[in-house]
């Protein structure tokens, strides 16, 4: 049998791999920490939630373009929207909320949010959202802070039965641990209604809807019932 000797040469290469490989472990470690836990369903996670104001994210163009999500990176196709489809979306969040809960926990939000929000952003240009969302929610004594953002509310064109342009809705709802800064859920919703014909995976829209064109508004309650599912702590 031939017995390959290993010169230092190549015992210091085979050194260099292995430390190249644990760096690589270590950083694939650090990017998990800052993706979205995996929370057990119907497990309460937290007994006090402040919800801060949802905003608008708005593209560089003035008609439409590409965003990220301030929080998770997320690029979305956004498009401006008029009025404040923000503050609606927000309303309808904790009014599901409240109403899926069963007062499970309890609800920070309103002008005693948007206050501490506003002061602690200003005082706070530099420091990065998470940590700026981490103080209120500190402030606040709330475990956990939930945080939405609106990338496109853009309604109907038409009526019920017949329409130029469908609605079409996208946002995004995140709920952060105050301890730590963790994400530990996110709720998605990008959807421009199609007609049964266009879109035969669109089925149970359809019906939910009573085979109509909807608004902009009862396609985002469509959109919150969805990802309401998974929300921590609801049972």
């Amino acid at each position: 049998m031939k017995i390959i000797k290993k010169s230092p040469g190549f015992l210091r290469c085979l050194c260099g791999i292995a430390f190249i490989c644990l760096l690589l472990v270590v950083a694939g470690c650090h990017y998990r920490e800052e993706a979205v836990i995996a929370v057990p369903e119907g497990k309460v996670v937290f007994d006090r939630i402040a919800v801060i104001p949802f905003r608008q994210i708005v593209p560089e163009d003035a008609r439409s373009g590409a965003v990220s999500c301030p929080l998770c990176g997320l690029m979305v196709d956004a498009v401006p929207s008029p009025g404040s489809p923000e503050t609606l979306l927000e309303s309808l969040f904790l009014k599901q909320l409240d109403k899926k809960s069963k007062h499970q926990f309890g609800l920070i939000a309103g002008e005693r949010v948007a206050g501490v929000f506003r002061r602690i952003s200003a005082t706070s240009l530099k420091a990065p959202l998470r940590q700026v969302i981490r103080e209120v929610g500190s402030e606040l004594g709330a475990e956990g802070v939930v945080s939405g953002y609106v990338y496109r509310f853009r309604e109907r064109k038409g009526v019920s039965y017949a329409v130029e342009q469908p609605a079409s809705v996208a946002f995004e709802i995140h709920l952060l641990r105050v301890s730590d800064g963790a994400l530990v859920w996110k709720g998605y919703f990008d959807r421009t209604q199609s007609s049964l014909m266009e879109d035969l995976l669109q089925v149970s829209s359809f019906y939910r809807g009573r085979g109509r064109w909807v608004t902009a508004e009862e396609l985002a309650e469509e959109g919150l019932e969805q990802i309401m599912k998974t929300f921590p702590g609801l049972p």
